[in-house]
């Protein structure tokens, strides 16, 4: 089928600043379909009937025109946080052509000088501003496409909280329109000016001499969760996820993880890891909330219930991590059933009858076991010893293909 969907990219400076084949297609729309400050943008030659999008937001508009001639609007390129990328998970490519215009962070990437490649970009747009915790490092430019004229001072503020207050902010307004601004400041004396709802975040971090050093790599301070002793300590947590191996794009169990340090750590490793984190007592969910939060990763998924009831109708997992609960009848059997083939599941031990059960699956399922004992020095009056942690059994296995 030749496209019928056409999806262009209008930019600030409007219907003059399209190509040809975008204005063509434009005028010969039956349909065009847009925000409103995309329509009004286009003249009056144009004679396809407009139409808002409906709200709440639905792409049935559009789909319900399969067939006919019809555009839709987007601003700068449809395919980066747009809605092309919404139609292309409901209308093949081959019935669909995308005309983009420069999107508003190639514009600022062109006006400040700074190569794209090497920038972090983010969106802000309906989205939680918690997300640019995993992002804040010395050195790191990060671009962040705003959710209103309130993002901004929102944005300084984050920064100052995280120890990030001399960081260099410009704020980008109309970018490629007659009333483009630039306004530049540090997140310390951010004074809130007026900025329109359009505009584009740039940031050059910059970490205070306090501020903590959070790597994304496994094993993460102790001190950078909140928790009430309940979490898998540092070491333990840095071998625990090295046995888990994330992978891009893939979901993790944290079944019982006290604060959810496996489940948030996971996250970072890659921004499209995903952790599901199951807990039923009220304290430890709301360690996990505040957690997630301040570590850059909102969208860890929160179970409030007891394995092995909370796990029916999940999503099945890439990865199990089995921090609590281990001798609870039917949490292993459910995990192992639902793990996908290929998955990993490891599972931590501290008791003898937690150990037992360790050794049950491993008898069954085969896996590595191996015992982790870590030593801290401290004082002991005027000198120093070693203060030995209670021992950890971990079990480690891999789910068969075929199973």
């Amino acid at each position: 089928m030749a496209p019928w969907l056409t999806v262009v990219g209008i930019g600030e400076d409007g219907f003059k600043g399209l190509g040809k084949n975008a204005r063509r297609a434009l005028m010969s729309a039956s349909r065009i379909i847009g925000g409103q400050r995309q329509l009004d943008l286009l003249p009056v030659c144009i004679r396809g009937e407009r139409a808002l999008w409906p709200s709440p937001f639905s792409l049935a508009p559009v789909l319900e025109q399969r067939g006919e001639a019809v555009c839709v609007l987007a601003s700068g390129d449809p395919m980066f946080y747009g809605v092309g990328a919404s139609l292309a998970r409901h209308v093949p490519s081959a019935e669909m052509l995308i005309l983009p215009a420069p999107s508003s962070c190639s514009l600022a990437a062109a006006r400040l000088g700074w190569p794209l490649q090497d920038v972090v970009t983010l969106s802000l747009v309906a989205r939680p501003l918690a997300a640019l915790n995993a992002h804040l490092f010395s050195g790191v430019r990060l671009l962040l496409l705003s959710n209103d004229r309130q993002s901004p001072a929102a944005v300084a503020a984050l920064l100052r909280e995280r120890g990030f207050g001399g960081s260099r902010l410009s704020v980008l307004e109309h970018l490629g329109g007659d009333a483009e601004r630039r306004i530049d400041g540090t997140a310390n004396h951010w004074n809130e000016p007026t900025i329109a709802d359009l505009n584009v975040i740039a940031i050059e971090c910059l970490a205070d001499a306090q501020a903590p050093r959070l790597s994304r790599l496994a094993g993460l301070p102790d001190s950078a969760f909140q928790h009430d002793g309940q979490l898998t300590k540092r070491d333990v947590r840095a071998i625990t996820l090295a046995r888990l191996a994330p992978i891009a794009g893939e979901l993790l169990w944290d079944v019982g993880g006290g604060c959810g340090s496996i489940g948030i750590e996971w996250m970072r490793a890659h921004l499209s890891c995903r952790a599901i984190a199951i807990e039923a007592d009220a304290g430890r969910q709301a360690l996990i909330e505040h957690n997630r939060d301040a570590l850059g990763v909102p969208g860890l998924q929160l179970v409030r219930g007891r394995a092995p009831q909370a796990l029916a109708g999940l999503e099945r997992p890439d990865a199990i991590f089995i921090g609590g609960g281990v001798t609870r009848e039917g949490v292993f059997e459910t995990c192992w059933d639902q793990l996908k083939p290929g998955g990993r599941l490891v599972a931590n031990a501290v008791t003898l009858q937690s150990e037992v059960t360790l050794m049950n699956w491993r008898e069954r399922h085969g896996g590595e076991l191996t015992r982790i004992h870590v030593a801290q020095a401290q004082p002991l009056g005027e000198f120093d010893t070693w203060r030995q942690a209670l021992p950890i059994t971990l079990l480690d296995l891999v789910k068969p293909l075929d199973a």
